[in-house]
């Protein structure tokens, strides 16, 4: 039987509000910098603070989702999200560090337990839902950037907390249009599933769903690049500010629209195959883009943000079908930590790169590490069938 398509429309404003909550704050920083008097170590660190939250936090939630109830989780994430935003305009701005941590924490409970409810809440059409949750989700990405420097420049950099808070309080009203996630029973779950630190650690033990993880890293790596050091390779080209945003919208928006289709894609025949196929165009792009410039250039980037947005969203729902039913939540939660890892990691792992032997190398090695990624993943899942 397939579920209305209606509740993951909801389930991605859910994940809209993580996303527009993270850069909404986190492109603005330079304004904050200079009201506060920070440097750019210190812009860095509260841009971390919200992921490394979200690392430690998502599996903790997504296994409380598990034990207690997926709508009670989420709504504990949402409520930590609104008082964490309000909480920034009524304290001194040194602060903004402990409002970004806890914010972060509000976020992971929302994004882990979100994707757990599509991964429950589907099956025939659990690919496509997925790629609707995923294209609202990264519709955050690109609208906040707009939103929040609008709103500094009319109001200050305090307001965009008022806007973050507001989208929680819209948040909060959508969940009580939910149905009920899955409930604890004296089938699904037994005493060793309860919510504790063996439950987690035999999630990261199962050598099926490992591979998997891998492929979402190194996936990340590539997210880091296109819309950290692309810019960069785009202005050594020469490019004014207006071609190279231009240039990184165009990609941004391949890479939404694209997952919509490639989540019907993997409901009509192996998720497996997709997600390799993903990783494949990835890694092929982001080796060539050195070596482009002009309509090539601009075909590459396309080609890239396909690639990546086919992963993004055919990893969720590959990882929730190879899931343990009562483990949903935990299973949702750890990969969406090893996401903020691999938007962590890949990152600092290009610039060391690119700093060491220039850009060019740096494009190279990691779509060498994303083709490693990508044999270590068919060789040891060849029985997998989805």
């Amino acid at each position: 039987m397939r579920t209305s398509l209606r509740f993951a429309f909801i389930l991605g404003f859910m994940g809209f509000v993580t996303s527009f909550g993270a850069h909404i704050v986190a492109v603005n920083l330079p304004f904050y910098a200079k009201e506060a008097g920070i440097g750019l170590t210190m812009i860095g660190v509260l841009i971390a603070a919200f992921d490394f939250s979200e690392i430690l936090a998502k599996p903790v939630f997504g296994s409380m989702a598990d034990k207690k109830g997926m709508k009670k989780a989420m709504l504990a994430g949402i409520v930590v999200f609104i008082i964490a935003s309000l909480l920034y305009p009524f304290i001194s701005p040194k602060l903004l560090i402990v409002v970004r941590f806890l914010q972060g924490l509000g976020a992971a409970a929302l994004s882990a337990v979100s994707l757990a409810m599509v991964g429950s809440f589907y099956q025939e059409n659990k690919g496509q839902a997925f790629g609707i949750y995923n294209a609202i989700k990264g519709a955050g990405y690109v609208l906040s950037p707009v939103i929040g420097g609008a709103i500094v420049l009319k109001s200050g950099f305090g307001s965009i907390f008022y806007a973050s808070a507001g989208i929680g309080v819209l948040a909060l009203l959508l969940v009580f249009l939910l149905p009920n996630g899955p409930t604890k029973n004296s089938k699904a779950f037994d005493d060793d599933d309860e919510f504790s630190l063996k439950a987690l650690t035999a999630i990261f033990r199962n050598k099926i769903l490992m591979p998997w993880f891998l492929i979402i890293i190194i996936n990340m790596f590539f997210v880091g690049i296109l819309f950290g050091f692309l810019p960069v390779h785009i202005h050594n080209l020469g490019y004014n500010a207006f071609q190279s945003g231009l240039l990184v919208a165009i990609t941004a928006i391949s890479y939404l629209l694209v997952q919509p289709l490639a989540g019907w894609l993997a409901d009509k025949m192996n998720a497996k195959v997709t997600v390799c196929v993903g990783m494949l165009l990835s890694c092929l792009a982001t080796a060539t883009i050195p070596f482009v410039a002009g309509t090539p250039l601009i075909i590459v980037c396309i080609t890239a943000g396909i690639g990546i947005g086919t992963v993004w969203t055919n990893t969720d729902t590959l990882v929730s079908k190879l899931a343990k039913k009562n483990q949903m939540g935990a299973t949702m939660g750890i990969a969406g930590s090893f996401k903020e890892f691999g938007d962590m990691a890949g990152p600092l792992i290009m610039g060391v790169v690119s700093q060491t032997w220039g850009l060019q190398w740096g494009f190279i090695l990691c779509a060498l590490i994303g083709l490693i990624a990508l044999v270590i993943a068919l060789t040891t899942t060849k029985k997998i069938t989805t």
